[in-house]
């Protein structure tokens, strides 16, 4: 999954990778958290011949995607991530992969070794070779019972890639430059012709690097939360003695 991310590239190079002229300025993002405003690139309209409308646009969303259905936000969970595998079928995700895909440039995400559900390490996973990257995303503008509208926003995951699942077995899935505009294509490709996007990076692709428990505040937000520390070790197993045989059972929303 992915419950932390960065977006620590200027603005000049947002708009290189993504072609977004009007971008406006922003500053560097080290701790994005749940909830928070997150930015997400869709298609721009379609365009006449002769006309000068974007192809691409950006917008801010609210991280955390609330479907167009939802009546009472106070019983309905955050969806921060969606399931590739399953997201077309998914009644919470169904119509944003059909017709409200989109991008979110990233510098990097965190992940968490755990060792019997706790915490014990923090890890920055950025690109080995550095640049904004582009995580696949889904968007819904939900409408609040007084009216005003909030565009909300997910994060795709797929299974981890070999550089990375001895931390976690899921990772958001990244969109390679060349394939954003398919991506972004709603009008032409459907959910099955951009299936093949929806997978795990290449290995080598992304390195991951032991930092501090920094990152588990929201309000660290300076690039110290980045800096490489000697990952901790792990602790002695206890013995465990008289234990109930292990269930296989697991509970999922997606």
């Amino acid at each position: 999954m992915c419950g932390r991310f960065a977006l620590t590239a200027s603005p000049k190079e947002v708009d290189a990778t993504f072609s977004l002229p009007d971008l406006e300025a922003f500053p560097p993002r080290y701790n994005i958290a749940p909830t928070q405003p997150i930015l997400m690139v869709t298609a721009g309209e379609p365009r006449a011949p002769g006309s000068n409308l974007p192809d691409r646009i950006s917008l801010l969303v609210r991280w955390g995607l609330i479907p167009a259905w939802v009546k009472d936000t106070r019983d309905f969970p955050l969806l921060l991530n969606a399931r590739s595998e399953t997201a077309a079928e998914k009644s919470s995700f169904r119509a944003a992969m059909r017709h409200r895909r989109a991008l979110i440039p990233a510098s990097g995400f965190y992940e968490w070794r755990q060792i019997g559900g706790k915490r014990v390490q923090a890890y920055w996973i950025r690109p080995r070779h550095g640049g904004v990257i582009a995580f696949a995303g889904l968007m819904e503008t939900y409408a609040e019972p007084g009216g005003s509208e909030m565009d909300t926003g997910a994060i795709l995951t797929t299974s981890a890639s070999s550089d990375i699942v001895h931390l976690h077995d899921r990772m958001p899935v990244v969109i390679q430059q060349q394939d954003f505009s398919r991506w972004l294509d709603c009008r032409f490709q459907e959910p099955r012709h951009v299936a093949d996007l929806l997978r795990p990076a290449e290995p080598g692709f992304f390195e991951p690097v032991p930092v501090s428990d920094l990152v588990n505040k929201v309000a660290n937000t300076g690039p110290e939360i980045q800096a490489r520390v000697e990952p901790q070790s792990e602790p002695p197993k206890p013995e465990r003695k008289n234990s109930a045989p292990a269930s296989h059972a697991q509970m999922t929303l997606f």
